[in-house]
């Protein structure tokens, strides 16, 4: 165990925080992150919907929502190259390479449009259905529009005005990005957005099983307790997760693994890793170390930030490592065992992404059922007898150390 823990911090640990750090996924991070406002509120307007089945002559929720978290998908596919030109320092390109990507993505997305059926755009494009052609079509714009980031066709000792001047120099980046997608979708006939939707395909499929549901959590949980930050994962994550929530939105599928039922209905009490049972036996610790640290972590765990609690005690601990790796295991195979092999309970339907509301008052909101309740409630106690054995070594540990500590005698004055 110690030989593997060294690896991790001086090989596994680094790599990780070279891939986190890398420009194209820094920016496709904070892209989403920046669409957070929108999904939020978006779920704000699905709970709210839920009143127009009862009181119906309220105007219908679900416009609002169309124009919040359905726009999401077209919001990305600016914000990646305006964002990616921020980065690389190209801050004069920023607007005309979000703009050229926007183009781009509507170009992309038209043949879904017309499949659908629909009179103008569908949220199963802009929204979050479509993510992954958000994400293509912005690196790509990013990418072209890096390419002659310092490209011009004037010399520097010009007259003409420098605004002048770059509206001329963008024509030749904006027209390869927008020939580009009409060749290849009008002109070749070519269905781009649904052949890179059955590229990204395969990886839902894959999420959606009990083993890659088990896989994708404990990959977060191993992440996060060597203080790794799981955003690392969101390029990837996101879409498949927010995808998976708008077909159970349109009655197209019925997928378990989302953010509704990860961070709101069933699995991360207190955060990632379901910390907070082990906040509750760190409060009732014989060490006071241990106590006083467990009430400091106490408020924030209610509402699901658990960064106090992880990086106070858990990160490069081997103690408390290892359970919060079997919290990425053990409970996300039991909920799946309890929602879709054995229907005990529901299975949560409604796009709900306030994590910070405290369970079990988020899991009503999500499904409205009791024994969605009862299974919280057994996932929790599940959680704490996971964190209890390896809790009290860590206990155990601690208290020697006080014992020691207290009885080493000062250093004689000089």
């Amino acid at each position: 165990m110690h030989k593997f823990i060294e690896w991790l911090e001086t090989s596994f640990s680094p790599r990780m925080t070279k891939i986190n750090n890398n420009v194209w996924i820094q920016t496709i991070k904070d892209s989403i992150m920046q669409t957070l406002p929108f999904i939020f509120l978006g779920s704000v307007f699905v709970m709210l919907a839920i009143l127009n089945e009862w009181i119906p002559w309220l105007p219908s929720f679900w416009t609002p929502f169309g124009w919040t978290m359905g726009m999401v998908s077209l919001f990305i596919s600016f914000l990646i190259p305006f964002n990616l030109m921020e980065k690389k320092r190209l801050r004069k390109q920023r607007i005309i390479a979000g703009l050229s990507s926007l183009s781009l993505f509507l170009i992309i997305i038209s043949p879904q449009v017309i499949k659908d059926g629909q009179p103008g755009f569908g949220h199963s494009a802009l929204g979050a259905g479509g993510m992954f052609v958000a994400i293509v079509a912005g690196i790509f714009a990013g990418w072209v529009m890096s390419l002659f980031g310092k490209f011009s066709f004037f010399k520097e000792e010009s007259v003409i005005p420098d605004f002048v001047r770059a509206w001329f120099d963008a024509m030749l980046p904006v027209g390869i990005i927008v020939v580009a997608g009409w060749v290849i979708v009008d002109l070749l006939g070519f269905d781009l957005y649904n052949t890179i939707q059955a590229v990204f395909m395969p990886l839902g499929a894959v999420l959606e099983s009990p083993w890659g549901f088990a896989l994708m959590m404990f990959l977060w949980c191993f992440l996060y307790s060597m203080g790794i930050s799981t955003w690392v994962l969101t390029p990837i994550t996101s879409p498949v997760l927010l995808a998976a929530m708008q077909a159970n939105m349109d009655g197209h599928a019925v997928n378990l693994v989302t953010n509704a039922t990860i961070f709101s209905a069933y699995l991360w009490f207190g955060g990632i890793g379901a910390t907070m049972p082990l906040v509750f036996l760190m409060m009732g610790s014989k060490s006071a170390r241990i106590k006083a640290l467990g009430r400091a972590c106490l408020p924030p765990a209610i509402f699901n930030i658990n960064e106090p609690v992880v990086f106070g005690a858990i990160a490069w601990n081997p103690t408390l490592m290892v359970p919060m790796w079997l919290q990425g295991i053990i409970p996300p195979l039991v909920i799946w065992l309890f929602t879709k092999t054995i229907p005990l309970a529901p299975i949560p339907m409604h796009q709900f992404d306030m994590w910070y509301t405290p369970f079990p008052v988020s899991t009503w909101l999500t499904t409205g059922s009791f024994t969605a309740i009862i299974l919280a409630v057994g996932i929790f106690a599940l959680a704490t007898a996971i964190w209890f054995p390896f809790f009290k070594a860590y206990e155990k540990q601690t208290l020697e150390g006080e014992v020691t500590e207290s009885t080493t005698p000062a250093p004689a004055a000089a």
